[in-house]
């Protein structure tokens, strides 16, 4: 069984904001549409390069994209 990770974003917002497809994401940070829709739903973190990279493609920091609790 897969356990989802604590790493939460905010990446779908920013997607839809910017009126981008998954399709054409994936594409410019070279993943499958699949591996998009898996970090979006909270159930695969992406590595530290991949999430530097989701985040320049909206000119955002990580922290404005991706979120972590406390203790």
């Amino acid at each position: 069984m897969v356990r989802p990770t604590k790493v939460t974003n905010s990446i779908r917002a920013a997607r839809e904001g910017a009126g981008m497809t998954q399709a054409a994401l994936a594409k410019q940070i070279g993943v499958t549409r699949q591996t998009l829709i898996a970090i979006e739903q909270g159930r695969y973190s992406p590595t530290l390069e991949l999430a530097f990279q989701i985040s320049r493609v909206f000119g955002l920091g990580l922290d404005d994209l991706f979120q972590y609790p406390e203790g």
